[in-house]
């Protein structure tokens, strides 16, 4: 007889094989749009930057790299969010399986979209060392750190949000329409020391602020972060999502499988 771990790993294996053919096989355009948007948000801005004449004003860090490293830290925990909303719907069918609970295609679909978000950040990387750039880490074990420490981040959320908006669907629009003012107020594509003081004060309060920093800051060693940027304020943010995440998929799984 299988113990209750063998069980959960051959269903996580399963449901990782059916995703993985999902999102690489049945959308044509998926392998395009994967590197497609980071390079489209890359050559958008190094053209704005370069007709202003301001390619190289990051203290401490090459603009393309660290530009790559914002963009792919940032679409790690965006995908895991708005691909995370719909994971409990499309696999709704599995749950007649009582094996499968709501919680297993997301952890699955998570683990999945953060592998291919790292083979991306490499393959941007490779291309910038290339083409020339000063791209390779300062800090290797660092960076491993904080980007899991992103991904973590980002299932958290997930967990979160896959949970509400099942409860409260409407809720599920809005959050998407939240991400692209979250790129931009995420100190992604703009350093966040060109807003005014009393506004920065406030952006501190986001969580991704803090992980974007402190990864960059393991990428470069040289890299000047933002003053207040805290790895214990990250964590915190990171343990108290995934506590609640996990709490709200437990009082609410009978009520998931029969939406």
């Amino acid at each position: 007889m299988r113990t209750h771990w063998q069980v959960t790993w051959s269903v996580w294996h399963a449901l990782f094989m059916r995703e993985v053919l999902a999102r690489t096989m049945n959308d044509r355009m998926g392998w395009f749009w994967m590197l497609g948007e980071p390079m489209m948000f890359i050559g958008f801005m190094v053209s704005i930057r370069s007709f202003m004449g301001r390619t190289r004003e990051i203290i401490g860090a090459e603009f393309i790299p660290w530009l790559i490293i914002g963009l792919t830290g940032f679409f790690l925990i965006r995908n895991a969010i708005t691909r995370g909303m719909s994971a409990i719907q499309a696999n709704k069918a599995l749950f007649a399986y009582r094996q499968i609970k709501p919680v297993d295609p997301l952890l699955v679909r998570h683990a999945m979209e953060g592998m291919l978000q790292t083979i991306v950040l490499l393959i941007l990387l490779g291309l910038a060392v290339l083409v020339g750039m000063d791209a390779l880490p300062d800090d290797m074990l660092g960076v491993g750190f904080m980007w899991l420490s992103l991904s973590l981040l980002g299932l958290g959320c997930a967990l979160v949000v896959s949970v509400v908006v099942r409860l409260i669907p409407d809720l599920e629009r809005l959050i998407k329409m939240i991400t692209f003012p979250l790129l931009i107020l995420s100190g992604v594509i703009l350093p966040l020391n060109r807003f005014p003081p009393k506004m920065l004060e406030y952006l501190m309060y986001n969580p991704i602020v803090h992980g974007l920093e402190l990864l960059r800051g393991s990428y470069f060693s040289g890299y000047h972060l933002l003053a207040g940027v805290s790895l214990e304020y990250f964590w915190q943010w990171i343990l108290i999502t995934l506590a609640l995440g996990l709490a709200l998929h437990t009082r609410y799984e009978h009520r998931l499988k029969a939406q």
